[in-house]
């Protein structure tokens, strides 16, 4: 995995050999240029320190201290850069204890709640994943970065184009990100280890249980619109499947395709 970094993750550094070719044809010197790229540089450094503090004092106070222990999801929560997945004018609150929007009446899970789901999964290093619903596509980066197979489905075109670019600039090169209906999953890919829901359907989809492994576990949100919903733990038996409900929340709901 690619860990975010200034030469990946700091868009002012994409271009820094653009401005040094730029300087050099405007007819600076090379002492001048070099001073130039070396004090944006240090601006991008600043800019990333800056993310990397907020992000540890989120895990710290927003996760770890709230109950959340496994050494993978924290880990996780670490090293991805959240601030890459939200729209650039709210950056600033990335590393709040908040959802925030990104879009096309979608939003980005508040910290706490993606640390919790992920660690409720279960999973193991290599484990293969179907995510619903990508959005800006910070859960699957998260689920990549503990070492699993991520297949994520996302029903907005623009949001799945916009995950796609975004998973692609901060390294999480191998998430396969589809945009399709959640209800219908991913059968070809199918059986999974766990099925994570980023988003409340008003009820269970059958046809993600048939495509959970026996013994496999699904997190998801049921519960209609604009009222609480309760998170749900499905694990699958040979014949059937056991729930329990985990916690009240509020998540957008589901989306089902408009009927042709």
């Amino acid at each position: 995995m690619i860990r975010h970094s200034i030469k990946r993750g700091n868009p002012l550094t994409w271009v820094l050999d653009l401005i040094g070719e730029t300087c050099l044809r405007a007819g600076f010197s090379s002492l001048k240029t070099l001073f130039i790229l070396f004090s944006l540089l240090n601006m991008g450094v600043a800019y990333t320190q800056d993310f990397d503090e907020r992000r540890e004092q989120m895990v710290a106070s927003q996760i770890k201290d709230r109950g959340i222990y496994s050494r993978s999801v924290l880990r996780a929560m670490r090293m991805v850069p959240r601030h890459e997945f939200v729209p650039t004018h709210l950056r600033k609150l990335a590393y709040e204890d908040r959802p925030l929007p990104i879009g096309h009446s979608q939003t980005i899970s508040q910290p706490y709640i993606v640390a919790y789901m992920s660690e409720a999964l279960k999973v193991e290093p290599g484990d293969k994943i179907l995510e619903i619903g990508t959005g800006s596509g910070y859960q699957a980066a998260v689920l990549a970065q503990m070492g699993l197979e991520v297949f994520s489905i996302e029903i907005i075109p623009e949001l799945a184009a916009q995950a796609r670019e975004n998973l692609l600039r901060t390294g999480y090169l191998k998430v396969n990100v589809r945009c399709g209906d959640g209800y219908e999953g991913w059968p070809e890919e199918a059986p999974f280890d766990a099925i994570i829901l980023t988003a409340a359907p008003e009820a269970i989809p059958p046809k993600l249980i048939e495509q959970l492994k026996p013994g496999g576990i699904m997190v998801l949100p049921v519960g209609p619109v604009h009222r609480l919903q309760y998170l749900k733990r499905i694990e699958k038996k040979e014949e059937g499947y056991t729930q329990s409900t985990l916690l009240p929340v509020r998540f957008v709901p589901m989306v089902k395709p408009p009927r042709p």
